[in-house]
C-alpha cells in the first residue's frame, strides 16, 4: 500500500499506538487468532485468495453469519461510543461485517450532546475508532476487523471533513480531473478518520426534475454520470486507501412522479432505456474503476424486487459487469421483500431470498440480531447451502483484505491524521470546485460582472447556508453564505434585507393552494425595496433549500416557493439593475425572471465556501464556466423532459410550440468571454465496426477575458434498426484559455460508444453512417461531421 498523508503503519511497529496492549502484535504481522503462530490468513506476503481460503476454513457458522450484517454506529443503533463488557454478550462478539456511521455526528450534529470530542476532534475521534477496532482484533476469536463504513456524497460524512459542493454541482463543473481530486481527498480524509469504506459515488441518473434527491446525482445524462463516477471512484480507491460503494443499484432514479416515502420508487421504464440510461454508468464504473461496493436498491423492476433478484445481483452485476466486491442493502431493502413488495411470507423468507439472490450484507437502522439468527436457522435446516454462505462471506473478506485492515487495522499517526482532515490544501480544491460549478444563465447587456460599489443583497437564500450541513456529507464545518461572501469584498457598501421567507406559513400546502401576502410579509418586501432604492444594484438570492429539497422532500411544482416571485418583482419595479442568484438542487420554472431580469446565476448548492465563489463570479474575480447537467423546463406540465431524447420527442407544433420549449437545455452555460470552434477532423472517414474513430477540433478564446469552455461531443446513428437518441453525449472536456489562445481537442470514439440494443436486444454496432456534433451545449452545436462504419 502506498504511503499516504496518513501513515497507516501497522500497530505493531516500534512506537505504535497500541503496541503495549497485547502480545499478538509482531513485526510485520498480527496473531489475529492468538495461537502463537503466523497462519496463512495472517501473513501479508500470501495471495489474498489463499488468505481468504485459510480464514474461511477456520470460521464457524456463528462467525460467518456475523460477516453478513451491518451494525449501525453510535446514536443510530449502537448505544455505546466505545466497547463495554456487555459487547462480549452481544451478537457481534463473533465479529461484524461493518459498522456504519460510527461517531460521525449524523444525524444530529447540530445538537450539543452530539458535539463530543470523539465526534468533533480528529485525534479523539481516531482514538475511539481504534478502540472499537481493537475489540474486534483482540476480543474476538479470529480477530477479523470491522469495515468502518460511512456516507460521503460531498466528501466523507464527518463533523470536521472538507466540504465539497454537492454531486450535482460537481457534475456542473464537467471537470473529471477535479472530480478525481475530490475522490483522492475523500479517500485520504476517510482513512484518516478510520473509515475504510464510503458510500459513493452516486450512479443514479436523474429522470424527474421534482425529485428531492437531485443534489446527490451528477445529472441526467448516463455518459456524464459514468465518466465522473469513474473519476471519483478511482480517486477514492487510489492504492486501496478505502473502498468505494456506489448506489443505488438498480433502476432506482426512475421514480414515478418523484414520489417519496414508501412510494419510492415505482420505475416504469422501457428495457432499452434501462440499458442505455440507467445501467450505463454502472457498467462503466464497475469495469473501469473496479469499485469494491454496491448498494442494492429497495425498488422492484417489472414486478421483481432488485434486492431479491439473482438476475440483478449476480447475472448482471457480477457476471455481466464483473463486480467483485460486496453488496449491502439500502435501508429496509431486505425487509421490503415481505413488508412492501409481498414476495416473501415473512422476514425469514426475505432473508433467504435476499442472500440466495446475491446480497452480502444487510444494512439498515435496526439491530442485526434477527438477520443473523435467521441465517443460522436457514443453514442448519439445510435451506440455505453452506457453499452459498461461503460465497457471500468471501466477498466481504476480500474487500477487507484489499483495503489492508487485516494488516493495518488502526490509524496510528494521529498528528498526520489531524493535519490531513480539512487541510488548507484540501479546502483550496473545494473552493475551486465551488467556483467551477457555478453556471451563468443570462447576461443581457453585459450586466455582469458587477462594478457597483453599493449593493443591496436581498432574499431568503442570501444569508442561509444550511444546505452545507445537510446529510451525507460534512456537518460541522464553517461555511460562507452569499451575503457573507459579498460582504468580504473590499470597498463595497452592502445593505441586506431578507425580503421574505423561503416558504410561507402554509408550506407545503401552499404549493397547490397559494396564499396571498399577509401584512407582515408585504412589510418585509417593502423593507427590501427600500434598500434596493438606496443602492446602485440589487442582488436577489432566491431558490430552495433544506425545507424544499432533499431525501423525502420531492416537489409537486418547480416554481419558486413562498412569495419569492413577489419579492423579485417588487425589487425589479424600482428600476434599479437586478441580478438574481438561484440556490437549490432542482431546476426552477423561473420564466418571469428569465424574461425580465438581465443577469441570472445558478449556484446550486455550491459547498461550504459557496458564498465566496458566488461573490467571485458576480464581481468578475472568477469567470464562470459551469454548464447545466439537468434540463430546465418551463413548466412541470412538460415533464418528463430529459436529455437524451428520441427524435422530435421534445418538440411541438402549432401556436403552443413557442411556450412548450425548454427554458435552458442540457449542457447550457454562458461565460464572460466568447469561444469559437473550428477545424473539425474525423478519422478515418470509413472504419470497421470493431475499430475506433478519432474526432479532433480546435477551440479558441475569441473574447477579452480568460475563461473555461466545456466542449461537448455528441453522436447520432443516422439509420438504425431501432429508434435511437437524437444526440448521445460521448465526450467532454473543460478547457481553460487566455484571450486569443486556442487549443486542439481530441476525442476517441470506441465501439461501445456507438453500440445500440437491436431488435433482438443484442448490444451491437450496426454498419452505416454516423453524425458527429461538437458544441457548447446540446442545443448549441458549432461543428458537424460524420463517418461510416462497415461490417
Amino acid at each position: 500500500m502506498k504511503k499516504m498523508a496518513i501513515v497507516l503503519a501497522a500497530c505493531m511497529c516500534s512506537g505504535g499506538l497500541l503496541a503495549q496492549k497485547s502480545p499478538i502484535y509482531h513485526q510485520g504481522w498480527i496473531d489475529l487468532d492468538k495461537n502463537g503462530k503466523k497462519d496463512v490468513y495472517e501473513d501479508p506476503t500470501q495471495p489474498i485468495d489463499a488468505r481468504i481460503d485459510d480464514l474461511l476454513s477456520r470460521m464457524t457458522l456463528e462467525e460467518k453469519t456475523c460477516q453478513m450484517v451491518t451494525l449501525y454506529g453510535w446514536k443510530r443503533v449502537l448505544r455505546d461510543s466505545l466497547p463495554t463488557p456487555a459487547w462480549k454478550e452481544q451478537v457481534w462478539k463473533d465479529g461484524i461485517a461493518n459498522i456504519d456511521e460510527h461517531l460521525n455526528g449524523f444525524p444530529y450534529s447540530y445538537k450539543p450532546e452530539y458535539q463530543i470530542p470523539m465526534v468533533t476532534d480528529v485525534v479523539a475521534h481516531d482514538k475511539a475508532m481504534n478502540e472499537v477496532q481493537r475489540f474486534f482484533i483482540e476480543d474476538t476469536r479470529l480477530g477479523i476487523p470491522a469495515d468502518f463504513t460511512n456516507e460521503g456524497i460531498r466528501s466523507v460524512e464527518a463533523y470536521m471533513s472538507t466540504g465539497f459542493p454537492t454531486a450535482l454541482n460537481m457534475g456542473m463543473t464537467w471537470d473529471s480531473v477535479l472530480v478525481h481530486r475530490e475522490g483522492l481527498i475523500e479517500g485520504q480524509e476517510a482513512r484518516a478518520l478510520g473509515y475504510t469504506n464510503v458510500y459513493s459515488p452516486i450512479l443514479d441518473v436523474a429522470r424527474d426534475q421534482r425529485w428531492g434527491r437531485l443534489e446527490e446525482v451528477y445529472g441526467e445524462d448516463p455518459y456524464l454520470v459514468g465518466t465522473l463516477g469513474v473519476a471519483l471512484a478511482k480517486g477514492m480507491q487510489d492504492h486501496y486507501q478505502i473502498a468505494a460503494t456506489a448506489k443505488h443499484f438498480a433502476v432506482y432514479s426512475a421514480n414515478k412522479g418523484a414520489r417519496e416515502g414508501m412510494a419510492r420508487t415505482d420505475p416504469q421504464v422501457a428495457p432499452r432505456e434501462v440499458e442505455d440510461v440507467l445501467l450505463y454508468p454502472w457498467k462503466k464504473v464497475i469495469r473501469e474503476a473496479g469499485i469494491l461496493g454496491v448498494m442494492s436498491s429497495y425498488n422492484d423492476y417489472d414486478g421483481v424486487p432488485v434486492s431479491g433478484s439473482r438476475y440483478w445481483l449476480i447475472d448482471r452485476l457480477r457476471v455481466d459487469f464483473g463486480f467483485k466486491g460486496y453488496v449491502v442493502s439500502d435501508s429496509d431493502a431486505l425487509e421490503y421483500l415481505y413488508s412492501k413488495h409481498h414476495v416473501a411470507a415473512n422476514l425469514k423468507d426475505a432473508v433467504y431470498q435476499a442472500y440466495m439472490a446475491g446480497m452480502n450484507v444487510r444494512t439498515t437502522f435496526n439491530k442485526p440480531d434477527s438477520i443473523v439468527y435467521y441465517l443460522r436457522e436457514l443453514v442448519r435446516e439445510g435451506t440455505l447451502p453452506m457453499d452459498t454462505l461461503d460465497h457471500r462471506v468471501r466477498d466481504v473478506l476480500r474487500v477487507k483484505f484489499l483495503v489492508g485492515i487485516f494488516d493495518h487495522p488502526y490509524v496510528t499517526d494521529l498528528p498526520a491524521a489531524a493535519a490531513t482532515v480539512g487541510s488548507s490544501a484540501h479546502l483550496a480544491v473545494a473552493l475551486q470546485a465551488s467556483r467551477e460549478s457555478i453556471v451563468l444563465l443570462k447576461n443581457e447587456g453585459h450586466i455582469l460582472p458587477l462594478s457597483a460599489r453599493s449593493v443591496a443583497v436581498i432574499g431568503p437564500d442570501a444569508d442561509d447556508d444550511s444546505y452545507t450541513h445537510n446529510q451525507y456529507g460534512p456537518t460541522g464545518n464553517a461555511s460562507v453564505s452569499v451575503l457573507r461572501g459579498i460582504q468580504a469584498i473590499p470597498g463595497l457598501t452592502v445593505r441586506y434585507a431578507k425580503g421574505c421567507d423561503l416558504v410561507d406559513a402554509h408550506w407545503p400546502e401552499s404549493e397547490i393552494l397559494p396564499e396571498p401576502l399577509t401584512l407582515s410579509e408585504q412589510a418585509s418586501i417593502d423593507s427590501a425595496v427600500a434598500i434596493a432604492r438606496a443602492s446602485d444594484i440589487a442582488v436577489v438570492v432566491l431558490g430552495g433549500n433544506r425545507r424544499t429539497a432533499g431525501e423525502s422532500k420531492s416537489r409537486t411544482d418547480l416554481d419558486l416557493p413562498g412569495h419569492q416571485l413577489d419579492l423579485v418583482k417588487a425589487v425589479a419595479a424600482t428600476g434599479k439593475p437586478v441580478v438574481v442568484v438561484l440556490i437549490g438542487s432542482q431546476p426552477m420554472t423561473v420564466n418571469w425572471i428569465d424574461r425580465n431580469i438581465k443577469g441570472i446565476v445558478y449556484a446550486g448548492y455550491p459547498g461550504d465556501q459557496g458564498g465566496t465563489a458566488v461573490a467571485d463570479v458576480l464581481w468578475g474575480n472568477y469567470n464562470p464556466g459551469g454548464k447545466l447537467t439537468l434540463t430546465w423546463p418551463k413548466s412541470v406540465g412538460q415533464l418528463p423532459y430529459n436529455f437524451p431524447s428520441k427524435p422530435y420527442a421534445e418538440s411541438d407544433q402549432g401556436e403552443q410550440a413557442k411556450i412548450k420549449g425548454l427554458l435552458y437545455p442540457f449542457g447550457f452555460g454562458l461565460s464572460y468571454t466568447t469561444f469559437s470552434y473550428s477545424h473539425l477532423v474525423v478519422t478515418p472517414s470509413v472504419s470497421r465496426i470493431s475499430d475506433t474513430v478519432s474526432v479532433s477540433f480546435t477551440v479558441a478564446n475569441s473574447g477579452d477575458r480568460e475563461g473555461d469552455e466545456v466542449v461537448q461531443l455528441y453522436t447520432r446513428d443516422d439509420v438504425s434498426s431501432v429508434t435511437t437518441y437524437e444526440k448521445n453525449l460521448r465526450g467532454f472536456a473543460r478547457v481553460h484559455l487566455r484571450p486569443g489562445e486556442s487549443q486542439a481537442v481530441r476525442f476517441t470514439l470506441r465501439p461501445d460508444d456507438l453500440a445500440l440494443w437491436n431488435r433482438s436486444m443484442q448490444h451491437v454496432v450496426e454498419p452505416g453512417t454516423f453524425t458527429v456534433m461538437v458544441g457548447a451545449s446540446s442545443a448549441d452545436i458549432r461543428l458537424k461531421g460524420g463517418f461510416t462504419m462497415t461490417p
